[in-house]
């Protein structure tokens, strides 16, 4: 896969106007995760999307729309839209599970298998969190991370559905698990 690199928020609105499913890696040059994530990326097979890539150390002000805070960040985009936002360097593999996504779920058997919406509410200094995150992506299981230290009103929102502050805590279609409980994350996700 090749990139396209951008250099500011208005030519990434430019391009997500043109094309209706988008990738962005946001990245810092000469950063070893960085390059970890750049070049898992370039090894996966996919060319059903437009990607791009942007240097945070060079471009202010798009991490900035979406509350980014950490780098490597794989942000994808439907319709202009963020729709799922994927951090850190991950293995080629899960890089094809989630740019593949739409491949799977539309099998040529006409099974259309329903799509799990999977949020991890988490904080960076939680060690809890971290395991659920790795644990979700053994399984290669797409789900949004959300650090709530950072997003109050994602905060609030975790609290009015489930009535705890603690983290972690996983949103899987509505139904939240409290603390890292494999066993209702296996039943809610059916994993075997």
């Amino acid at each position: 896969m090749t990139f396209k690199t951008i250099h500011s928020y208005e030519e990434l609105a430019s391009d997500l106007q043109q094309h209706s499913h988008q990738f962005l890696l946001l990245y810092k040059g000469l950063s070893h995760n960085s390059d970890c994530a750049v070049g898992n990326l370039e090894k996966v097979d996919h060319a059903n999307s437009g990607f791009l890539k942007a240097d945070v150390s060079k471009v202010r002000d798009i991490h900035t729309k979406f509350g980014i805070g950490s780098v490597p960040t794989l942000l994808e985009f439907e319709n202009e839209k963020l729709k799922n936002v994927v951090k850190g360097c991950q293995t080629v593999e899960y890089y094809n599970t989630i740019l593949n996504q739409k491949n799977i779920d539309r099998s040529a058997t006409g099974n259309k298998k329903q799509t799990k919406r999977v949020k991890v509410y988490s904080t960076q200094t939680c060690p809890w969190c971290t395991r659920v995150k790795e644990y979700l992506r053994s399984q290669n299981i797409r789900f949004t991370d959300i650090d709530v230290s950072k997003n109050q009103s994602a905060a609030d929102a975790m609290v009015a559905k489930s009535g705890q502050r603690g983290v972690p805590q996983t949103d899987i279609n509505g139904r939240m698990v409290i603390g890292f409980d494999k066993n209702k994350i296996d039943t809610l996700l059916d994993i075997k």
